[in-house]
């Protein structure tokens, strides 16, 4: 069995907690109803469903009528971009999106899509660091704009983006807003009034849940196209049998990473210093990708110089450290990431890039151990 301390590769997925397993369980022994039937096994899964819905949807401030629930991140990203755009250009209120460089693929793709369907499309670039400009924001927006999208934390680099600013300006305007928070939620606070979002997705693998169920907030009075149609679940914007035990255990991981987020960030913070300022310190040629300064907690991208991040990743894993030369949505994909190559980084240095990420398992020692053994790579090439 591999060491869970040794896995730095959080942003990815994280394994499940043992309460969450615990927790989901009976949902797939004794009350495995479907939630839409009326008998008492149909009952006491909606019971779940509703239960869990109000659990997760507080987390984020919301309300539980809110908050939707998906098969990914992926498919929240799809549901918001693609079903706001269309519904805004049905009521005849424009045809202009706004993107920043470096969004998730699953919102660049849907943009791209919206685009051959006619809609126009802005992605606004990003600084050296991989943050968004409110202002580069501003200057996009358009008389016909309909929707902004800028996720809470990028996936590859870790950065945070003013979404607060961005949010309460575009409020001011009647431009809809959508943040992916797939990375920042349980990491760090999420908070849809505080962010002024009117859509919002968060996921359950990231914060020690199960794969394969994920959450859309959709603000009160705000309307989408579906872009899955059936039976009509989740107040008819995701027609399908809802993933019950996957639900209940997103709403006990959901409760676990808010209730800890507080001591885990400041415990993930100091790793994080721990391990910079060894690496910076032992490996010559060690760049920092990224803000250093506004960043997630759990995230640390960085390039080796002449050493392609790929290599160093499989030699890593050699040694027992599970690590990413990317996203794990890309990770089949030898070109150089194009968050890396937004924020202006030479093609040679984004094909050099590690993404190092912590979470639950990392601790101190993992941590020591972590830099040590890129400092024994480094020194063998």
């Amino acid at each position: 069995m591999p060491d869970h301390s040794r896995y730095f590769d959080h942003a990815a997925t994280t394994v499940m907690r043992p309460e969450v397993v615990e927790a989901m369980l009976p949902y797939y022994m004794n009350q495995f109803g479907n939630p839409g039937s009326l008998h008492q096994y149909g009952l006491l899964a909606k019971e779940a469903l509703e239960t869990a819905r109000t659990l997760i949807a507080g987390t984020i401030g919301a309300r539980s009528k809110e908050l939707i629930f998906t098969g990914s991140g992926s498919e929240s990203n799809n549901l918001a971009v693609l079903g706001a755009a269309r519904r805004m250009r049905r009521l005849g209120r424009g045809d202009h999106v706004i993107a920043s460089s470096v969004e998730h693929p699953s919102v660049r793709e849907a943009c791209h899509a919206l685009e051959r369907e006619g809609f126009r499309i802005t992605f606004v670039p990003v600084d050296p660091h991989g943050r968004v400009d409110a202002e580069e924001v501003r200057k996009a927006v358009r008389s016909n704009t309909v929707l902004v999208s800028v996720m809470h934390a990028n996936n590859v680099v870790g950065t945070l983006q003013p979404i607060a600013e961005i949010g309460g300006w575009l409020r001011q305007q009647g431009i809809l807003f959508h943040t992916d928070a797939v990375q920042s939620y349980g990491k760090v606070p999420v908070r849809v009034d505080e962010l002024n979002v009117d859509l919002l997705t968060i996921n359950a693998h990231k914060i020690g849940g199960p794969k394969g169920v994920a959450g859309l907030y959709v603000r009160k009075g705000v309307r989408l196209e579906p872009i899955v149609y059936g039976g009509g679940q989740e107040r008819g914007l995701r027609s399908a049998t809802q993933n019950v035990a996957g639900i209940v255990g997103f709403a006990k991981a959901a409760e676990l990473a808010v209730s800890c987020l507080p001591a885990e960030k400041d415990r993930l913070e100091r790793l994080k210093r721990r391990l910079i300022e060894r690496l910076l310190s032992r490996i010559p040629g060690c760049v920092i990708n990224g803000d250093p300064d506004n960043s997630l907690p759990t995230h640390l991208n960085i390039s080796i110089e002449r050493i392609e991040g790929q290599a160093l990743m499989l030699e890593l894993d050699r040694l027992g450290f599970s690590t990413s030369s990317g996203s794990a949505c890309s990770s089949t994909d030898s070109e150089p990431s194009y968050v890396l190559l937004a924020m202006g980084k030479s093609r040679e240095v984004a094909l050099e890039s590690l993404r190092i990420s912590m979470g639950r398992t990392t601790t101190e020692q993992s941590v020591d151990q972590l830099a040590d053994a890129l400092v024994q790579v480094v020194k063998g090439w």
